[in-house]
């Protein structure tokens, strides 16, 4: 009889569906970013010899992230403060870092409904009292300045928020994000701003990173999501010099460093992120475009509200709304999708939303059409409709 004794835990709903379903050969319209690069174009476009490659020392790099990463990703986005850049193996070891070293027992966080898993995650497992921003209190740009007033009151540790949001793809105007760094400085809270689709923006011109002048502000960025190098696995955290200091015991008995190789494709597509985003973002909006015209013609089958930003949506399906159906209802529908028409999206049960699910269009133009035209014949022959 074994004596393992590992620790059981559900793993997180949008995880484990990818681990199960994403294939090959099928229409991804699923993703919450756009299409990756191969590596041919990253080289052509971010101007890599293999001249350059080949100069690498495969030796190791630095807690913190090597120099020149570093201070490519604070040129951008912390006003060229190196020092307030804690590189990292995506996104999400950045939040594993920084809120587990951040937050403690009983402190009071602020956390956006139907955010990212691990942005929700870290306070509950920390022991914090969460209270939940909803979703509804985000409207035209700006959150409800009550509910704002309400739910970030003096002693609040943190205010955890995703712009624009995933999956719903609502954000903030500039105006809108000034009223919540007013309300959490007034409060003395930190702002916790997770900018993964920052930059393409479809309503208001692209926000400003608010960690870019310092202050109390954590913020967080990968290349996952709008420069299309999800593969390369890097994110990064800009935040208060003291905090990415205290995350170096936990990162010093983990992951400990980037590859060297890695930190220069990155530091290469950071200075050419113009170029990487712009063309993504392009190709992105031809697709909101055709998705908005598509959206008008099933009305009668599936309700949205039209992103703001990012490149994903969450449509609910009426039939699913009308019936009040459990959240097991959307997850068979999705997967009858999937064996019908190959045709990939999220259930919303991975974010909180029982009756739609996660359609993402930064995908290329051909697939993301025909995923649209599977699921048009999959609404078609399950409810009727013009």
């Amino acid at each position: 009889m074994s004596s393992l004794r590992p620790r059981r835990e559900d793993p997180p709903v949008l995880e484990e569906w990818y681990r199960r379903h994403l294939g090959p050969d099928i229409h991804d319209i699923s993703s919450s970013g756009v299409h990756p690069y191969t590596f041919a174009e990253i080289r052509d476009v971010c101007r890599i010899p293999a001249a350059d490659l080949d100069r690498i020392v495969m030796d190791d790099s630095v807690s913190q992230g090597g120099a020149g990463i570093r201070q490519a990703i604070a040129d951008r986005y912390a006003g060229g403060d190196a020092d307030r850049v804690l590189v990292t193996h995506g996104s999400s070891e950045a939040i594993a870092l920084t809120l587990g070293t951040l937050l403690h027992p009983g402190d009071r966080v602020v956390v956006q409904q139907g955010i990212y898993h691990s942005l929700g995650h870290y306070p509950r497992a920390a022991g914090c009292e969460v209270a939940e921003l909803p979703a509804r209190a985000v409207q035209d740009g700006e959150i409800d300045p009550d509910v704002l007033a309400d739910l970030v009151t003096p002693g609040t540790a943190a205010v955890i928020v995703n712009f624009p949001h995933n999956p719903t793809g609502a954000t903030l105007s500039p105006q809108g994000l000034k009223a919540l760094r007013e309300q959490t400085a007034q409060a003395g809270a930190v702002l916790v701003w997770d900018a993964a689709t920052a930059e393409i923006a479809h309503r208001w011109e692209v926000l400003a990173d608010p960690g870019a002048d310092g202050g109390d502000t954590v913020s967080y960025g990968t290349f996952s999501k709008t420069f299309g190098l999800p593969g390369l696995r890097v994110g990064w955290a800009v935040a208060p010099k003291e905090l990415i200091t205290a995350t170096f015991p936990l990162r010093d008995r983990t992951t400990l460093f980037l590859s060297p190789l890695v930190e220069l494709v990155a530091e290469r597509a950071m200075r050419h992120a113009d170029e990487l985003i712009g063309t993504r973002a392009a190709e992105a909006r031809s697709n909101l475009a055709y998705l908005t015209q598509w959206m008008a013609g099933h009305e009668d089958l599936v309700r949205w509200t039209p992103p703001e930003g990012g490149v994903c949506a969450l449509p609910v399906f009426r039939e699913l709304e009308r019936a009040a159906a459990g959240p097991e209802a959307v997850e068979r529908f999705c997967l009858e999708l999937l064996a019908r028409h190959r045709t990939l999206l999220v259930p919303g049960t991975a974010f909180g939303a029982p009756h739609g699910a996660r359609l993402g269009f930064g995908g290329p133009r051909e697939g993301f059409r025909a995923g649209l035209a599977g699921l048009s014949e999959f609404l078609r022959s399950r409810g009727g409709g013009r």
